[in-house]
C-alpha cells in the first residue's frame, strides 16, 4: 500500500457511547485507530466517556448510555408500545443538545470522516443516533457505520414504543454512510431491511507482530489470585451472560476429574445483571469445580488498586492459561475465540451460528463441541493439557491461518477504499450489490476453492443461508471494469 500524502491525510473521528476499557467495541476502536494511524491518518474520539488522549478526545457526556436522562428514556422507551408525549420531547430536547455539542467536536477537531462505533446500530442512546444522522444529512460529512450487533439480535429490544426513531437510526438507510458489519449473517440481515449495501469486515487481531511472551509481572497473577504453579487454569475469557453458555466450560472441568483444573472467569456480568451469575455459581457448587471470578484484578493497564491489590491486564492472564473455554451460543464474531489464537492458546469452541459461517471454512483447527459436549471432546481436550507437542502443533497452525484471515491486513485493505470515498461522491455512485457466494462442499478443510457467484440486490440469494458469505462491491466496479472481486475471509478473489 502506497503511504498518504499530507494532501489525502484524514482526520477521523470515532463516535461512540464509550470509548473505554475492554469492552468489544472500546478493543475494536483501538485495532482500527492503529490501522488508520499506520496509513497515515489521524484519529480523534468523540464519546461519553474516553481513556484516550485527552488531546484527542472530546466528551460528550450525554452520549454515554449511562448518562441519568439517557437511562430515563431507555426505561420508559422500552418494553411498552404507547409513548407519551413527554418522553417524545425528552429525546427530541437532548437530539438537540448532543447535535449542537456533536457539532462543534467536528467543527474544532477539523474533521473529514466519521466512524459510528455502534452508535447507529443498537439504541443504547437514541439521541446520540438521532443527531449523528442529523449531522451528516445536514454536514455533508463522510460517515462510515460499524456496526456491531443490531436492535433486533437483542429481545430487550423488540417491544418499544420509539419504532420511529429506531428506523431513523438504527440504522439510518442513508446513501451517504457507508455500512460495515462484523459477519455475514447480520449483513444479510441489514440488507433485508434497509435495502442497502454494506462491506464485512471481521473482528481482526495483530497477527504480523506476535505478542511478547509472559514477564515476571504476568507470572505473577497465579499468586495474586490463588493459583499454585502446578494448578490448571481454564480460562473463560468473557462477561457473565447467558449467551455465553459457562455451563459448558463448568461441566468440562468437572469431567476431566482433575483437582488441579481451576475454571477461571476474567470478566463481570455488565448490563445485564447478576442473575444469571449467581446461576452459574450454584452450578460450580452443584459440579464441585473451583470457580474463580477474578474480574477485581484485571484492568486496562497494569498497576495498583485502590484496594492495595495488584492489577493485571487480560492479556497478562492469556499468558497464564492451560486452555481457553469459548463454548458460546451466539457472538457477533468472536473477540475471546481470535485472542485465544493470538496467544498461542488451546481453545475449546462451540459451533455457534457465525463460527460456522464466517469462521469454520477458513480451516482453523480449535477443539470444537457443537451444542454439547462428548466423550471425544473431552478426550481431545485431556490430550491437549498431556501432548506438548500436539498441543503446540494445533496452535502453530490456528495462528498461521487467523494471521491470513483476520489479520490487520484485512481492515486495512477494506478502509484504504472507505476512507477515501467523500460523502459527495457517495451521492454521486450508482446502487451498489451485494453479492452472495455459495460455499461449494459441506465439509471443505480450508479457505474455500470452488466459489459461485449469486448477485441480487439488497437481500438474500437462494440456497442455504448457513453456508453462505457476504460482499458488497460497487455494481459499476463489477459489471463494467471485470475487476476482481475479493471477500476479506478469500484472499484470492472469486
Amino acid at each position: 500500500m502506497k503511504p498518504v500524502t499530507s494532501q489525502d491525510a484524514r482526520r477521523v473521528a470515532f463516535v461512540s457511547t464509550r470509548v473505554s476499557g475492554t469492552d468489544g467495541v472500546s478493543l475494536e476502536i483501538e485495532k482500527w485507530a492503529r490501522v488508520i494511524e499506520r496509513m497515515g491518518h489521524q484519529c480523534f474520539y468523540i464519546t461519553g466517556q474516553s481513556d484516550r488522549p485527552p488531546e484527542q478526545t472530546v466528551i460528550i457526556e450525554e452520549a454515554h448510555f449511562n448518562h441519568p436522562r439517557i437511562l430515563d428514556i431507555s426505561r420508559r422507551a422500552f418494553g411498552r408500545e404507547l409513548r407519551p408525549p413527554e418522553l417524545t420531547d425528552e429525546i427530541m430536547d437532548l437530539t438537540r443538545v448532543i447535535r449542537d455539542k456533536l457539532a462543534t467536536a467536528i467543527k474544532d477537531l477539523k474533521i473529514d470522516v466519521l466512524i459510528a462505533e455502534n452508535a447507529l446500530t443498537i439504541p443504547m442512546n437514541i439521541p446520540l443516533g438521532v443527531a449523528l444522522v442529523h449531522e451528516v444529512q445536514e454536514q455533508g460529512i463522510g460517515c462510515i457505520a460499524h456496526h456491531h450487533d443490531f436492535y433486533w439480535e437483542r429481545d430487550r429490544f423488540l417491544v418499544n414504543c420509539v419504532d420511529d426513531f429506531i428506523h431513523l437510526a438504527f440504522p439510518p438507510a442513508l446513501k451517504q454512510i457507508q455500512h460495515v458489519v462484523i459477519n455475514s449473517q447480520a449483513g444479510e440481515e441489514f440488507s433485508r431491511r434497509t435495502g442497502m449495501s454494506y462491506r464485512l469486515i471481521p473482528n481482526v487481531m495483530d497477527f504480523a507482530n506476535p505478542p511478547p511472551g509472559p514477564d515476571d509481572y504476568a507470572r505473577g497473577f497465579r499468586k495474586e489470585v490463588g493459583l499454585s504453579d502446578d494448578d490448571m487454569v481454564i480460562l473463560q475469557p468473557t462477561r457473565v451472560v447467558a449467551r455465553k453458555g459457562i455451563e459448558h466450560s463448568i461441566e468440562l472441568v468437572a469431567r476431566l476429574k482433575d483437582d488441579r483444573a481451576k475454571l477461571v472467569i476474567t470478566h463481570k456480568s455488565g448490563d445485564e445483571g447478576d442473575a444469571y451469575a449467581s446461576r452459574i455459581r450454584d452450578f460450580a457448587r452443584l459440579m464441585g469445580v473451583d470457580l474463580m471470578f477474578v474480574d477485581a484484578w484485571i484492568s486496562d493497564e497494569r498497576g495498583t488498586g485502590t484496594d492495595g491489590r495488584k492489577l493485571f491486564t487480560v492479556d497478562d492472564v492469556y499468558t497464564q492459561a492451560d486452555l481457553v473455554t469459548y463454548p458460546s451460543t451466539y457472538e457477533g464474531f468472536g473477540n475471546a475465540f481470535l485472542e485465544a489464537i493470538y496467544f498461542r492458546r488451546p481453545i475449546v469452541c462451540n459451533r455457534y451460528s457465525i463460527y460456522r459461517t464466517d469462521i469454520e471454512p477458513c480451516g482453523l483447527r480449535p477443539i470444537l463441541f457443537d451444542g454439547f459436549l462428548t466423550r471425544e471432546t473431552i478426550e481431545e481436550v485431556r490430550r491437549v493439557l498431556t501432548d506438548p507437542a500436539y498441543r503446540d502443533e494445533q496452535v502453530e497452525h490456528n495462528y498461521e491461518v487467523a494471521g491470513r484471515f483476520f489479520g490487520y491486513q484485512v481492515v486495512r485493505d477494506e478502509l484504504e477504499m472507505l476512507m477515501h470515498r467523500e460523502a459527495k461522491k457517495l451521492l454521486e455512485e450508482p446502487y451498489a450489490v451485494v453479492l452472495h457466494v455459495r460455499i461449494c462442499g459441506s465439509n471443505h478443510p480450508g479457505p474455500p476453492g470452488l466459489i459461485r457467484p449469486q448477485p441480487c440486490i439488497g437481500g438474500v440469494s437462494g440456497g442455504d443461508s448457513d453456508r453462505l458469505c457476504t460482499l458488497a462491491v460497487p455494481l459499476v466496479q463489477w459489471l463494467l471494469t471485470g475487476e476482481n472481486v475479493r471477500h476479506p475471509f478469500h484472499r484470492d478473489g472469486l
